[in-house]
């Protein structure tokens, strides 16, 4: 007797790849839309909403156990309208519902699980539930008859709590505080609350699980060059330098994963997301300018030739995620047994490459298998194997290639191929600035590709959309999309002087002031005005993972000041800051992106303009002199034969800029103050060495 095959339900149809993860379970789906709600409103069933991702573990999990079994499917299917969301096409309603059980809760993640009325009103939620009672947590098949014998029998008290947690929601959407003028005061006491947290045996801050701070680092270092405070730059260099040693870190394919469960970075989470490897190159390519040790280069540059392999189309777009799990065991494709090292490397040096990459008879992760991680310096594997600390370098090298080889036989883990608009504008921006710091024209091509692509499909659609696909596209996009997307169009303009980005940056930045600014309060809504109509229309301060729409919209607008001289960009970034300036000190994690725009609206700019033909040996070394240094406050424009009438249209400010005496020039004002013109790259180097601090 024949098996039944399982019949797929609605989901099947839909593009998102995390949806199509759940096409054949037995519950009876829906993807958000009109469908479902006219249906729960016509039933006067309440909602079961399950929010993920294809490539989150725990999703995975829950799937497993919970929607793949017939009995507790048959529970959700008959109390409850069940409706199935991709967070990555679909932000704007996790925000919504992830407050609601952070507020319930004190905490979130994923899968996020919330309960609404059919009004979309929340009355419980969580994140994974077990399918019998575990750890604490209700069993799910329990859970589900309660809640739906409740909604019954119960409404008073569930359309009570519906009501206050809408309450509470929408008030997370009002400005927070009281508005205030930016001071630089604010950011000194904030800096002062971050630092107490910092992890002094580890880096980074707070204890485990323990996410890659970028954002905490991106202000720190803004900080650290207004003030010189040395304890700070050390920060910084302690917390990526144990990064980039742990096992967070690819330590054979290059990339980090998403964060460590433990305090010392060594057993991480090992999925791998766009988002964070872009925000940590960027914090890599700072500290090697910071400190001029080479090391945190090779970091850069691995990162980036792991997304140029790996997390690339073919139309130049880049993908979204790689999942945790490989044949469906978490982390199998990254860990290694010491047979299996000396089965690649040889016998005779296995035993120096498992101690140099922490992996040992008994393991530190499951079933005796290791996470690789550098815990031993070169020079003491040099004293203890007889060798040089060269050799042992080459011999590291020769290794890690080996195992990267044999690696790439395994099953490889799940990819979710969506091109996110944000996420993309992210990578873009660290494949530009890998461009600049590591004078690598191959990454500043893969950022314009990308950038060509989304754009290309926004003339294509008539519109900037949330996610790119193959064939089509999904949904709007938010307000992320477009400030990230307008930051890296600025980062790519001060790559390769193409005034088509800026123009398309200045464009953009208007859509989003039609499309997503508060008239009324202030700052920018998540959504754009002619979305659909929630219980509330976000309006998010608070940096997550990724840094918030709100502060990258400032630091864009503080940018396009400072490039265009259009006053009204500086008032509206200054508008937006004022609004947090309460809350700044008292929550530096949570507002580090805009402490970071802060920094940079109060400090005076660095307004570097060069003059003379892109392909000029002295305008190259010029440039390379530019990008060697750490200048977050830095405008850089180069003015050529070739696009001068463009880009004296968008920056008038550069009109007055020529050549002196025919010459490559380099213009350098600081402040209020502009200093002799300049010839060579020496020149050029000694004029910014002298540069006060701001």
């Amino acid at each position: 007797m024949t098996t039944p095959q399982p019949r797929p339900n609605r989901l099947l149809q839909e593009n998102s790849p995390y949806l199509q993860q759940h096409a054949y379970n037995p519950v009876d789906w829906y993807p958000w839309g009109p469908e479902a709600l006219e249906r729960s409103r016509a039933e006067d069933r309440p909602i079961l909403l399950s929010i993920g991702y294809s490539t989150c573990h725990w999703c995975h999990v829950m799937a497993h156990e919970s929607f793949e079994n017939p009995d507790i499917a048959r529970i959700m299917n008959e109390h409850f309208i069940n409706i199935k969301v991709d967070r990555e096409e679909r932000p704007d309603l996790d925000d919504i519902y992830m407050n609601c059980v952070q507020m319930m809760t004190g905490r979130g993640g994923w899968p996020l699980t919330v309960f609404l009325t059919s009004e979309l009103k929340p009355f419980y939620g969580g994140t994974y539930f077990p399918p019998e009672d575990r750890g604490g947590l209700p069993g799910f098949a329990r859970l589900l008859t309660a809640l739906g014998d409740s909604y019954r029998t119960k409404r008073d008290t569930i359309e009570k709590v519906a009501g206050q947690l809408t309450a509470g929601i929408q008030m997370l959407a009002a400005s927070p505080g009281t508005p205030g003028e930016p001071a630089v005061e604010v950011l000194d006491q904030a800096a002062d609350k971050l630092l107490q947290d910092f992890d002094q045996d580890h880096g980074g801050f707070g204890g485990a699980p323990k996410f890659p701070p970028s954002l905490d680092l991106d202000f720190l270092g803004r900080l650290y060059h207004r003030t010189g405070r040395e304890e700070v730059l050390r920060v910084i260099t302690f917390t990526l330098a144990h990064m980039a040693l742990g096992g967070i870190y690819d330590q054979l394919g290059g990339g980090f994963h998403r964060y460590a469960t433990d305090a010392a970075w060594a057993i991480p989470h090992f999925e791998k997301m766009l988002y964070d490897n872009a925000l940590l190159v960027r914090r890599y390519l700072e500290v090697f300018q910071l400190s001029g040790d080479p090391w945190f280069s090779q970091v850069a540059w691995e990162t980036l030739d792991y997304v140029r392999a790996e997390m690339t189309a073919p139309h130049g777009g880049l993908y979204a995620a790689q999942d945790a799990d490989s044949d469906g065991v978490e982390g199998k494709f990254f860990v290694w047994t010491p047979a299996e090292v000396e089965q690649v490397v040889g016998a005779e040096v296995g035993p120096l490459v498992c101690l140099a990459l922490g992996v040992s008879p008994i393991g530190n992760f499951e079933h005796g298998t290791s996470v690789l991680h550098r815990g031993v310096h070169i020079n003491e594997l040099a004293e203890r194997f007889g060798l040089t600390p060269e050799g042992i370098t080459q011999i590291l090298l020769r290794a890690r290639q080996q195992l990267k080889e044999a690696r790439d036989q395994r099953v490889k883990p799940h990819r979710d191929e969506k091109i996110i608009t944000a996420w993309n504008g992210l990578m873009i921006s660290a494949l530009a600035r890998g461009g600049q710091v590591l004078g690598e024209g191959v990454y500043a091509e893969a950022a314009a590709r990308a950038a060509r692509f989304i754009l290309e499909g926004e003339a294509r659609t008539g519109r900037l959309r949330r996610v790119w696909g193959a064939d089509q596209t999904s949904g709007a996009a938010f307000l992320e999309d477009y400030a990230y997307l307008v930051a890296a169009l600025l980062d790519l303009f001060e790559t390769d002087f193409d005034p088509g980005w800026l123009e398309a940056a200045v464009r953009l930045t208007a859509e989003m002031e039609d499309r997503f600014h508060d008239g009324a309060g202030g700052g920018y809504f998540y959504p754009p005005a002619d979305h659909e109509a929630l219980i509330v229309r976000p309006k998010n301060f608070f940096d997550h993972a990724i840094p918030s729409g709100n502060a990258v919209a400032a630091m864009n607008l503080i940018r396009l000041h400072r490039l265009t001289e259009q006053e009204r960009y500086r008032e509206r970034a200054g508008e937006l800051l004022s609004l947090l300036q309460e809350v700044l000190p008292q929550s530096p994690r949570a507002l580090a992106a805009t402490l970071a725009a802060q920094e940079a609206y109060l400090a005076p700019e660095v307004a570097l303009t060069l003059v003379g033909r892109q392909d000029d040996p002295v305008i190259r070394e010029m440039l390379a002199a530019i990008h060697r240094r750490y200048l977050p406050n830095r405008r850089l424009v180069l003015k050529t034969p070739e696009n001068r009438e463009a880009l004296e249209k968008l920056a008038p400010a550069v009109t007055h800029y020529d050549a002196v005496d025919g010459r490559p020039t380099a213009f350098v004002c600081h402040g209020f103050t502009c200093l002799e013109p300049v010839h060579t790259a020496a020149a050029l180097e000694e004029t910014l060495q002298g540069l006060p601090r701001p």
